[in-house]
């Protein structure tokens, strides 16, 4: 087989503007431009666009901006299919054809749910659903392109601890993630400059839970080093799960970091921004950590069509 440059170039693409939108995203938060356009797919009654005034705010601009973005989304999702199906234009690799389909789904579910969070002003809910949606596209996304580079063959586990770690690692990673939005619709930043609290809920105790599972995540993923480290190979897959491993606690770390100086500076903007960027970068990472576990062969052609 072989891997040619444009198709992994769109599926890193993919990647990058699944995670790029979510950093839009917090700035639509941040802002408190969640409501800027108080239609949809309409930005207001009759129009398309925002329309400036001297009276106008930069709100609706952000939040038109976010949108705008989600297109852009659309457009490399479609290029990344065809770009798969004319690399593949027979029956072979039926699981990738299928996997370069999930973004481009997951987007447009994310523009009805987008939709959704305006009609129903900002519920928490629907928001943090928002979100999470966009966390697991940036997962499907990080898998694709893990796949693209690897024939369909079946996955062997590293070890017999492959399948336990693979599914703890996966379960606690939920769990922070899912918390890391209830805290954050909890608290002051959920995109609406008039009602910045959304969840009624004791901010401190729904911090406490979070940093808990962040700890139990932690101790999860150290784990998983140690067993690495102890596991007898002489191949380079113990070498690049530990490789992937060590990438998912240096963004654990840094995250926890940047959490706990958020919550002790009384979550300043930039820094909330950086740790929802964290947050889609612990995700990529943890994605390629237990895809690691189940490595698949690495032989890849090195005819000169493998640079097409």
């Amino acid at each position: 087989m072989y891997v040619d440059r444009r198709t992994r170039t769109l599926a890193i693409a993919n990647l990058i503007a699944q995670i790029g939108i979510i950093v839009t995203g917090g700035l639509v938060r941040l802002t408190g431009s969640g409501l800027g356009c108080s239609q949809w797919p309409l930005c207001e009654p009759g129009q398309f666009t925002p329309q400036f005034t001297e009276e106008s705010s930069l709100h609706p601009y952000i939040e038109f901006g976010n949108r705008t973005l989600t297109g852009v989304l659309g457009i490399i999702a479609i290029a990344l299919i065809w770009s798969v199906y004319r690399r593949e234009p027979t029956a072979s690799r039926p699981e990738i054809k299928k996997l370069a389909w999930f973004p481009l789904i997951g987007i447009i579910i994310q523009a009805l749910v987008g939709g959704i969070t305006v009609w129903v002003d900002l519920h928490p809910a629907v928001v943090g659903s928002h979100m999470l949606i966009s966390l697991a596209l940036v997962a499907v996304s990080a898998y694709l392109l893990w796949r693209i580079v690897r024939p369909d063959t079946p996955p062997r586990p590293l070890a017999s601890f492959a399948r336990p770690l693979t599914i703890a690692l996966a379960l606690s990673a939920t769990l922070l993630v899912v918390l890391g939005v209830i805290v954050t619709g909890a608290g002051p930043h959920s995109g609406d400059v008039e009602e910045p609290y959304r969840w009624a809920m004791d901010t401190v105790m729904i911090t406490r839970v979070h940093s808990a599972a962040a700890w139990l995540f932690t101790a999860i993923t150290i784990t998983g080093l140690v067993l690495l480290n102890r596991l007898q190979d002489e191949t380079g897959e113990k070498k690049a799960a530990m490789s992937a491993f060590a990438a998912v606690l240096a963004v654990t770390l840094l995250e926890g970091l940047v959490g706990y100086i958020q919550h002790a500076t009384n979550l300043p903007e930039a820094l909330v921004i950086i740790h929802m960027l964290l947050a889609a970068l612990l995700v990529t990472a943890v994605t390629r950590a237990a895809a690691s576990l189940h490595p698949r062969s690495h032989a890849l052609d090195r005819s000169p069509t493998a640079s097409r």
